[in-house]
């Protein structure tokens, strides 16, 4: 992010005479705060196996700057590994104390990726913890698997062999393949809201999203539909045989608590 983005950020910014000490002291006191929003089984029992976490920061007077106002100054900063850590050292912690959500998925940025010593971190807070590797999934955006697919792999690669899945976040909002699928064999393909919020209007993203869910039964991988906010769009997404949805319309973020139990 440069100098001109950052100065949009003037709202946010303004009382923040040093922001990367301000984030630091974030971390360091535990000044962010978990949300997740659950991801609901289409096909079969109405389940929550999976919920996304999210990440708020508290300001004064408890107001929660929402990740868009405050993750591209930790962007700017280089300080994406941090944040990836305390996000996963806490859901480990929460996942110890048991939860009614079995699984909970991270999204992880390219900084992080680019990270070596992450996989073994995750390892050591999952072993620390006594927290069953399957418990904790990472997201990697379409974006990052195009730009960095050697990355990718080697990331990849790691997370398996401690027993972490993966999914791919973002899907079809580029990508005109599953090519890029090869790097990181995923668990789960997570499908663009571009196209989820079409299904309805738009042949194509129909279509679109009928091969994705062949294909991904064809590689034995499963297929969330993001951005559902409808009840209409969400019955379109059962006929297509799509497994999983997440959005506004089927259960709106919550703090992490709330839903764990």
């Amino acid at each position: 992010m440069n100098d001109e983005l950052l100065d949009e950020l003037g709202n946010v910014l303004a009382g923040w005479d040093d922001p990367q000490a301000r984030l630091r002291n974030a971390l360091s006191k535990d000044e962010l705060v978990l949300y997740c929003q659950p991801i609901r089984a289409l096909q079969g029992p109405a389940t929550h196996p999976i919920a996304e976490v999210l990440v708020r920061l508290r300001e004064e007077e408890s107001a929660m700057l929402p990740p868009g106002e405050f993750l591209p100054v930790f962007e700017h900063y280089g300080m994406m590994p941090e944040l990836d850590r305390w996000v996963v050292r806490s859901v480990v912690k929460r996942l110890a104390r048991g939860s009614k959500v079995p699984g909970f998925s991270v999204n992880l940025s390219g900084q992080t990726l680019a990270d070596a010593a992450f996989p073994k971190f995750v390892a050591g807070e999952l072993m620390d913890a006594r927290v069953p590797p399957k418990s904790l999934l990472f997201e990697v955006d379409e974006s990052d698997l195009l730009a960095k697919p050697d990355v990718v792999r080697d990331f990849s690669t790691a997370l398996r062999t401690i027993g972490v899945q993966t999914m791919a976040d973002g899907f079809g909002r580029r990508a005109a393949s599953f090519a890029p699928l090869k790097a990181l064999v995923p668990r789960f393909i997570k499908v663009d809201g571009s196209i989820t919020r079409r299904v309805l209007a738009s042949e194509t993203a129909a279509r679109k999203l009928q091969a994705v869910v062949k294909v991904a039964e064809a590689l034995g991988v499963e297929v969330i539909a993001e951005c559902v906010e409808e009840q209409d769009i969400l019955l379109r997404l059962k006929a297509l045989g799509v497994g999983y949805v997440q959005g506004f319309g089927v259960y709106r973020p919550h703090p992490i608590d709330s839903v764990a139990g």
